[in-house]
């Protein structure tokens, strides 16, 4: 990947909807070039895909929770089958497994306190194997970017 490359990932990640065209004029190249490089590096994986962004109040999801949890066993399949349940529930837009006091963190959205209450209390407590859930509310969002930095140069 050259800087080149680079400029293509940068330019894409402020529009996504981009012409090629217009990407091409943006990285300095012409079109036929630029699309090939596009299409590299979407074969390669290093574009993922591509999606709107929503703005989730607009959309009637006001909260959004950061739920910590902590399994009860590691052993054989636990965490496997938490892991495949979890990312079937649609309201959890994002699930890590992490380092420290917590196996895993999620970051689920939802209508309301309400809605949240309901998810936690026949969603996330049906799931087994789960020792301890701990849910941290987000009061604002200072910053909310799908942009990963792109290193200027190797």
């Amino acid at each position: 990947m050259d800087n080149t490359d680079r400029r293509i990932l940068r330019t894409l990640q402020r529009n996504g909807r981009i012409s090629n065209q217009d990407l091409a004029d943006a990285v300095g190249l012409s079109p036929s070039p630029c699309l090939r490089r596009l299409r590299q590096l979407e074969a390669d994986g290093r574009i993922a895909g591509y999606a709107a962004l929503i703005d989730r109040k607009a959309c009637g999801l006001a909260v959004t929770a950061f739920v910590m949890i902590r399994l009860q066993s590691h052993a054989g399949t636990a965490s496997a089958e938490f892991e495949r349940r979890v990312a079937a529930m649609e309201e959890v837009l994002q699930c890590h497994l992490v380092s420290g006091v917590h196996d895993y963190l999620l970051e689920v959205v939802a209508e309301d306190l309400e809605g949240y209450e309901d998810f936690l209390r026949h969603r996330l407590h049906a799931l087994p194997n789960v020792a301890a859930i701990e849910t941290s509310f987000s009061v604002s969002t200072v910053k909310r970017t799908p942009a990963c930095p792109v290193p200027a140069s190797d």
